[in-house]
């Protein structure tokens, strides 16, 4: 891709066959070389999950009794097992890979007389490099151009300040990995890759593991506790099964069986097919998730601090007026070849970046090509610059030409420039009262002014410079054409919206009201701001909406001050200001056309065309993720704990059929309910209440007592059931085969109808039948047309040891399982009875 950009016209960069020489020499630009992916790595992998060695255990055991056809079951088990793993971990792991291709850095390089943009990754030797404010550097080199250029060092160095650098100073060496603070550089590359000073760290941050996420720990311990557990009862199954029949192998192969009904190896696969896949679909939304653990907090944010500029506007800043201090008068577009608002253009274009990337800027040096009689732009070169500081800030630029005519230009807030400025307080109030008038329609205004400093020496600070007011230009950047609806849904799904922006407040008022923020009347400055203490501050914070002149250590500090109060705390920036108050942000956002690299890199997601309409879509999927995963492990709980006490309850209790579950019927279970976890629960699209809920509170999981209490109670009822149906069985004369047909079917039937009911725990069963979800089609499906082969198809019955029902036990299986989990029906009628409102509906 191809850009446009005002470099020296000698600088020209390498050719195509020169990059293919230098790359053929030197290599690629690559820090760390990550381990390619192996599918057979993938698959050996998988042999140490237990499941799997629970399985090859029990298939030696076979293979030792002699029973041989389960045996191979078995070893088929094996592979259906490993199939379906490979399977899903393939899916994460394709899904992780394209949103590491999309998070790749690009760079800004001339190649063949052009500025082009490619991935960092294709940086060589001799490259010419454009670097900006913003931008991080990519490769160690040599500055050959430069304007006004500064990098902060802090992570080579550890020293937080800009060092100023230049081709015309000894500092002229930049270094991987660094950030531009401001202006502009072209650097030749010298280092690339494990060659950089930064590079020689590759190994040791190859090595660092991301640390796990709450809901991560949670899980290790859930599944942890859930392993102890299994094996205390497999012992016991073992101890008292060997105890009265004295057979050791059958005995182990007892208490194997009840071992698999233990372990809930599904939930930190699914947790983890959640997180990817959700990544994946919201890249194709346009949201990109840099970091995966983003995805577990999107769905409880409580806050939004949103900026103004890009964000609720458009971000095209047209020149709307220019005002004269000299005339004392207005000027609109068609008037701007009047001297007057001439003048106030050109000063206004010096004050601008020789080579802008500001909107602002842009258009000044448009409008001054449009106004001016002579493009005095090449005949003169910056000499010095004050970069852009003070509260509110300014900036200052120093031009001189051949015959050392001098410009001194400066812009910035208007209160700065008038502060600065010789004027009298009757000329300052004059100049208030059109900035009044002009703020509370929602432009955007800058104070311009000049000096006529001749001294040599520069002082240290701008505001030291003899100014002289020159004027005021005036821009008008209109809001988003769907910024209302975005920022309802934001009201609409219990996130306060707060405006944090470094523009005065009578402009950002103007813009929250068209933009239907509530509450734009409760203002409040940065400086104001930062003279609270911390019980003040968040006080303030709640009870403002808009906090203006804000700047970076203002916005750090309101962002630390809502974490603090347990806020979720989402934070949209742009610019190099905000990088630390979205590093600091539980979810961090930065706009993908706009944003600085230095905030896209700080950021946890990127929105792709700066539409913070994504934004709703990432919150929505956020719950839906959260939500999903907590049904997928709630069905998880729920149809283990009939399966644990169908295999151990018999033998404990002494009952006449001990073994009615053999390994090969808990296997047929798991094959049904690893897929309904972690694939068909992932693929359940959000139920239509799910952006009217507050959001969870923070801290809060679904893997304690209090979450899956409901859980437990359901596969207690089903455990009723089928023990109901085992009793019934045996009691009308049933054999060891008809008990086992029956009690299996049943528990077939139940998982089915769990799966279904399990959909919401809100809506009716008959509500959540509406929302479209065709893997749960195809798995229900599928189930069922197994569990008819397996009870009537000949041969594959004798395998399982059960016969063929008559219609009337099918019809009692249906109606068991029907009333063993159909109740909670009642309990979510009665939960919508108690949440008449939406907005009301409480956290389940």
């Amino acid at each position: 891709m191809s850009i446009k950009i005002n470099i020296p016209e000698n600088i020209i960069g390498l050719t195509d066959p020169e990059v293919q020489t230098s790359r053929g020499k030197f290599g690629k630009n690559k820090q760390i070389n990550k381990q390619k992916h192996k599918w057979w790595l993938g698959l050996f992998d998988l042999f140490k999950e237990p499941m799997l060695l629970l399985l090859i255990a029990v298939a030696i055991i076979y293979f030792i009794l002699g029973q041989n056809n389960e045996a191979y079951f078995m070893l088929a088990a094996i592979v259906a097992v490993s199939g379906i793993s490979f399977y899903q971990d393939n899916r994460s792991r394709i899904a992780m890979e394209s949103l590491e291709k999309l998070n790749e850095p690009l760079t800004t390089v001339f190649r063949n007389g052009e500025s082009t943009r490619i991935p960092t990754a294709e940086i060589v030797i001799d490259d010419l490099v454009i670097a900006q404010e913003g931008n991080t550097i990519n490769a160690d080199g040599e500055i050959i151009h430069s304007n006004d250029f500064s990098v902060n060092e802090s992570l080579l160095t550890g020293e937080p300040y800009a060092v100023f650098k230049s081709e015309k100073t000894e500092l002229k060496s930049v270094f991987s990995g660094t950030l531009v603070a401001s202006g502009l550089a072209v650097y030749r590359v010298t280092k690339i890759g494990f060659n950089t000073e930064v590079g020689k760290l590759g190994s040791s941050l190859q090595n660092i593991k991301d640390t796990p996420t709450p809901l991560q720990v949670q899980i290790q311990k859930f599944v942890k506790v859930m392993a102890i557990m299994g094996i205390a009862v497999f012992l016991l199954v073992w101890g008292v099964y060997f105890w009265k029949t004295q057979n050791l192998l059958t005995s182990l192969l007892k208490g194997l069986t009840l071992a698999m009904s233990i372990l809930p190896e599904e939930i930190p696969v699914a947790f983890t097919t959640f997180m990817a896949l959700g990544s994946w679909r919201l890249m194709k939304e346009g949201v990109i998730v840099k970091k995966i653990r983003t995805v577990e907090t999107l769905g409880s944010a409580t806050i939004i601090c949103t900026d103004k500029t890009g964000t609720l506007t458009e971000n095209k800043m047209s020149l709307q007026s220019v005002y004269a201090f000299s005339s004392n008068k207005l000027y609109e577009k068609e008037q701007w070849n009047i001297e007057e608002a001439k003048k106030v253009i050109e000063i206004a274009m010096w004050a601008s970046e020789p080579v802008p990337f500001d909107p602002m800027e842009k258009t000044l040096h448009k409008e001054y090509e449009k106004t001016t009689n002579n493009d005095a732009r090449r005949q003169f070169s910056m000499v010095h610059e004050y970069p852009l500081d003070g509260k509110p800030p300014m900036m200052t630029h120093v031009f001189e030409n051949e015959e050392g005519k001098r410009i001194i230009a400066a812009k910035g807030g208007p209160e700065t420039i008038i502060k600065v400025s010789n004027l009298t307080t009757e000329q300052q109030k004059q100049i208030h009262d059109i900035i009044i008038t002009l703020a509370s329609k929602g432009y955007r205004i800058l104070g311009v002014g000049y000096s006529d400093y001749a001294g040599n020496s520069y002082p240290k600070d701008q505001q030291e410079l003899p100014f002289h007011f020159v004027g005021l230009v005036v821009f008008y950047d209109p809001p988003k054409a769907n910024i209302q609806s975005v920022i309802q849904q934001f009201y609409e799904a219990g996130i306060q919206v707060k405006v944090i922006t470094g523009d005065n407040a009578l402009t950002t008022k103007a813009i929250a009201e068209k933009a239907g923020i509530k509450n734009s009347d409760s203002v409040m400055e940065g400086e104001e701001f930062m003279k609270l203490n911390e019980v003040e501050m968040l006080k303030a914070i709640h009870g403002t909406t808009l906090l203006t002149r804000m700047f970076p250590e203002a916005k750090l500090a309101v962002v630390n001050a809502l974490k603090k109060d347990n806020q979720v705390v989402a934070m949209v920036g742009d610019g190099v200001n905000d990088g630390p108050a979205l590093k600091a942000s539980n979810i961090g956002i930065a706009m993908g056309k706009k944003g600085t690299e230095i905030a896209k890199d700080a950021a946890d997601l990127i929105l792709i065309d700066d539409d913070l309409s994504k934004m709703i879509l990432a919150v929505a999927a956020g719950r839906r993720i959260y939500s999903n995963l907590k049904k997928a492990v709630r069905y998880i709980v729920s149809i283990h704990i009939p399966i644990i006490l169908a295999v151990s309850l018999p033998l404990f209790l002494g009952w006449v059929y001990p073994d009615i579950f053999t390994p090969v019927h808990v296997i047929f279970l798991e094959l049904v309910m690893g897929p309904m976890c972690s694939i068909v629960y992932e693929n359940e699209p959000a139920e239509k209440n799910s952006m009217q809920e507050v959001p969870r509170p923070t801290g809060s999981t679904f893997l304690s007592l209090k979450e899956l209490g409901i859980s437990i109670i359901q596969g207690i009822g089903i455990t009723i059931g089928i023990l109901f149906v085992y009793q019934w069985t045996v009691q009308n004369g049933g054999n060891e085969q008809l008990t086992r047909t029956m009690v299996f079917t049943t528990l077939v039937f139940s998982n089915v109808i769990l799966s279904l009911v399990n959909r919401s725990f809100y809506f009716s069963i008959f509500t959540s039948l509406k929302n479209k979800n065709s893997m749960m089609v195809i798995t229900n499906s599928l189930t069922l047309i197994f569990l008819a082969l397996i009870v009537y198809i000949n041969p594959i019955a004798r395998f399982f040891d059960v016969i063929p029902l008559a219609l009337y036990q099918i019809a009692i299986c249906i109606t068991v399982s029907g009333v063993s989990v159909l109740w909670i029906e009642i309990w979510k009628w009665n939960k919508r009875n108690n949440n008449s409102k939406p907005n009301e509906i409480k956290k389940l």
